[in-house]
C-alpha cells in the first residue's frame, strides 16, 4: 500500500475510528498505517474544521484529536501546506466539477502528490480523480 491523502471528514472520522467510514476507506487506510505510509492531510483541513467549530457545526475535540494525531511522532498523519506546487495543481480541478474551494484545495494537495484520495464526496468522486470510499 503506498501513501495516501484524507480528506477533512476522513481524516475526522478515522482518528475517531467512526463508522462513518466506509469498509474501503477504513482498509486503506489501515494498510498504509500497517506498511508505515503516510496519510496526508492538507493545511485547509484544519482551517475547515476551525470555521466548522466557529460556525457550531463540528466540536472542538475533533480538532484537538486531528491536531494531536499530528503532533505524535508515532502517528502516519502529515499536514502538507498549501504551497506553490498545490496551488498550481489547484487549476486542474475544476471548479465546475468541485465547487467547494476547501475540497478543491484538498483535491489538488492529491493530484500534486500523485495520491489516491479518500473521501466520501460525490463531486470530487465524480472528478475523474484518484479516490477511495
Amino acid at each position: 500500500m503506498k501513501a495516501l491523502v484524507a480528506d477533512t471528514h476522513s481524516a475526522i472520522w478515522y482518528v475517531a475510528d467512526s463508522p462513518e467510514l466506509s469498509s474501503a476507506a477504513v482498509t486503506a487506510m489501515d494498510d498504509a498505517t500497517d506498511a508505515g505510509k503516510p496519510i496526508y492531510v492538507s493545511a485547509i483541513t484544519l482551517i475547515e474544521m476551525t470555521y466548522l467549530i466557529e460556525k457550531g457545526r463540528l466540536p472542538e475535540r475533533d480538532l484537538t484529536d486531528l491536531l494531536n494525531e499530528l503532533k505524535n511522532p508515532l502517528s502516519n498523519f502529515e499536514l502538507v501546506a498549501i504551497d506553490l506546487a498545490v496551488t498550481q495543481s489547484l487549476r486542474l480541478i475544476s471548479r465546475a466539477d468541485v465547487p467547494d474551494m476547501p475540497d478543491r484545495i484538498i483535491a489538488a494537495t492529491a493530484r500534486h502528490l500523485n495520491l489516491p484520495l479518500v473521501t466520501r464526496d460525490h463531486k470530487i468522486r465524480a472528478a475523474k480523480l484518484l479516490t477511495i470510499w
